[in-house]
């Protein structure tokens, strides 16, 4: 594995968008929910599924799947939303991702850890962190920090979102 795309041992939550596993660092997941009721918010991008009051704050949820090029996540007794903490430019924003299902934490070292594929000039894969082997699979390991763009993060800021350093509720 290259120096540039290398991916130390760590613990990752993992979970499901279609047939397809993916995971992202522990740390940057705060906690898991059951699917809750999500206002959705005018004016915001597709993948913007709407918010929803997390213990008195607001919360945007975002529907990776969209964000993917998937079809729209289907509300069902295993859908979560993992609500992440995701720093961009110093920034630090609270934002929920909505997932098929949540299925463990993990611990992958090292060697079960290839580098992105490389897809062409194209299609751009620096989401990716890397590729878990685990059994015969493989577990997409996503850089959340990079699925979302900054201009994206400002979307959601400017449609009444606010980071987790405070921003007023827009009324819908």
């Amino acid at each position: 594995m290259s120096e540039a795309t290398a991916v130390k041992t760590g613990t990752y939550l993992t979970f499901t968008l279609g047939d397809e596993q993916y995971a992202v660092l522990v740390g940057k997941a705060r906690e898991v929910l059951e699917l809750s009721n999500i206002t959705k918010v005018p004016r915001t991008p597709e993948f913007m599924r709407g918010v929803i009051n997390l213990r008195g704050s607001v919360v945007p949820v975002c529907d990776i799947r969209l964000k993917f090029g998937m079809s729209i996540t289907e509300k069902t007794i295993d859908t979560r939303i993992v609500v992440m903490e995701i720093a961009l430019e110093g920034d630090t924003t609270i934002l929920g991702i909505l997932a098929d299902s949540v299925q463990e934490v993990i611990e992958l070292d090292e060697n079960n850890i290839e580098p992105p594929p490389k897809i062409g000039t194209s299609i751009s894969t620096d989401f990716i962190l890397g590729m878990g082997k685990r059994n015969d699979d493989f577990i997409i390991i996503l850089d959340i920090e990079k699925v979302f763009s900054q201009k994206e993060i400002e979307q959601m800021k400017e449609a009444g979102m606010p980071a987790s350093s405070g921003g007023k509720k827009t009324e819908t």
